[in-house]
């Protein structure tokens, strides 16, 4: 019976695992598409200063 626990136990840390990964990574392109469309905006307030 122990061997199931250990082997469920395994289980829950790796699922734990995937969504922290997720969350990482989906925080990072957020972050990124935050930053690049921050940039597309300055340019154009820059380039509208005629």
């Amino acid at each position: 019976m122990g061997g199931k626990a250990a082997a469920g136990g395994a289980a829950v840390r790796e699922e734990t695992s995937r969504r922290r990964q997720m969350l990482i990574r989906a925080l990072i392109y957020i972050a990124g598409t935050h930053l690049f469309a921050g940039f597309v905006i300055l340019l154009f307030a820059v380039g509208g200063r005629h």
